[in-house]
């Protein structure tokens, strides 16, 4: 019989978009491969990639005792059904529900994949702050069991968990992110007329789009000839969502261009100049992978994540977080600057290339399964 590799994570839709590549390749492999997620909009999609999709209802955000230890017991259902060979969990609930119920099934190959690390590491918020002790709490007994690997996507989460003893550093393992399929984002001149600049992202508050906002409006205030467009739609299931009214506001007031979640990302950022992500914190944003793809320049800031991507005056330009004049003063300065929009842009390109292709990450994960015993 065929190994078998059980992904648990919260939403179908992130699983399509960050690892549903890395599952297919391990299922024509050899691997049967299971994912266990809530099903939305994109149950087809993973059946259709030959994936066995088993449904969980579980919330990204919920913390009433009561369901979440129905979900508990949901998982450890699963988990007694399937028997898998390895479990690859992703984000931190399914780590923390999987490494604990991997332990009482006696499940010894885990793989655990924090990502982005979340709302609670992101947010500055009252709830974020008052949850974070519990979960570093929680990080300390199951982010690292005896005989788990876990995956960072950037440097730096990955040296800060070392460095705080939460992570065996035998155990880590960095493989940067969900990787970019370079054949689907071709280098194309610049269109002409307007500089239009981009964001990319889910309608969160943490991923910056409050500053972006107000850079724009700064600008367009210096009567800036420059289109400045959103993309992406509001995630309901986190605490940083930002509302639909918020956004239909900002439309109305004219400072951005609200498209909504849409699909054509290659052609949108094929018809833009510039790609602007000013996150609080990242794993590995999937967004300035492909704007680097695509051969244009990115101005985000200098956190965790999104400096893994861009490295200040060769590929984008670099600013602190939550620093609205100093984004909207690099967002001119590449505005102005058509040559070195276009220099920075090669420079994103070849750096797609040679280091985060899909193929490369798609190697990694395949290695890390193959090799699985050397993490013990």
């Amino acid at each position: 019989m065929n190994k078998k590799i059980l992904y648990l994570i919260t939403e179908d839709w992130f699983f399509c978009s960050h690892f549903i590549e890395r599952a297919v390749a391990a299922r024509q492999s050899g691997y049967d491969v299971v994912v266990v997620a809530r099903e939305g909009v994109h149950g087809k999609q993973i059946r259709d990639a030959g994936l066995r999709l088993v449904p969980l209802e579980i919330q990204r955000r919920g913390i009433n005792p009561f369901k979440e230890m129905a979900t508990i017991f949901r998982v450890l259902r699963i988990y007694r059904a399937e028997r898998p060979d390895i479990v690859h969990h992703i984000a931190l609930k399914p780590i923390f529900y999987g490494s604990f119920i991997a332990r009482l099934t006696g499940l010894k190959n885990i793989v655990n994949a924090p990502v982005g690390m979340g709302f609670i590491f992101s947010s500055s918020s009252v709830l974020a702050k008052s949850l974070r002790p519990f979960v570093n709490l929680a990080m300390r007994f199951l982010l690292n069991p005896r005989g788990s690997c876990v995956v960072f996507e950037n440097q730096d989460d990955l040296n800060d968990a070392i460095s705080t003893d939460r992570v065996r550093q035998s155990d880590a393992v960095l493989i940067r992110g969900a990787g970019i399929n370079l054949d689907a984002f071709p280098v194309k001149e610049e269109p002409t007329g307007k500089v239009t600049v981009v964001l990319t992202a889910r309608m969160l508050w943490d991923k910056g789009v409050g500053e972006y906002v107000a850079a724009a409006r700064l600008l367009l205030q210096r009567q800036t000839q420059a289109r400045f467009l959103l993309v992406g739609a509001p995630d309901i299931g986190n605490p940083a969502a930002i509302s639909l009214q918020q956004l239909e506001d900002w439309e109305r007031e004219k400072v951005i261009e609200w498209l909504g979640h849409r699909q054509d990302i290659p052609e949108i950022l094929s018809n833009s100049h510039i790609v602007c992500l000013p996150s609080y914190r990242e794993g590995l944003p999937k967004s300035l992978l492909e704007a680097l793809a695509a051969g244009r320049p990115v101005v985000t800031t200098d956190v965790p994540g999104c400096r893994e991507v861009v490295r200040h005056e060769e590929n984008g330009l670099l600013v602190p977080p939550k620093e609205v004049l100093l984004l909207a003063e690099a967002l001119a300065r590449l505005i102005d600057d058509a040559d070195l929009r276009r220099k920075q842009g090669r420079k994103g390109r070849q750096r797609a290339e040679q280091e985060f292709s899909s193929q490369e990450v798609i190697g990694a994960t395949l290695d890390l399964y193959g090799r699985y015993d050397s993490c013990r």
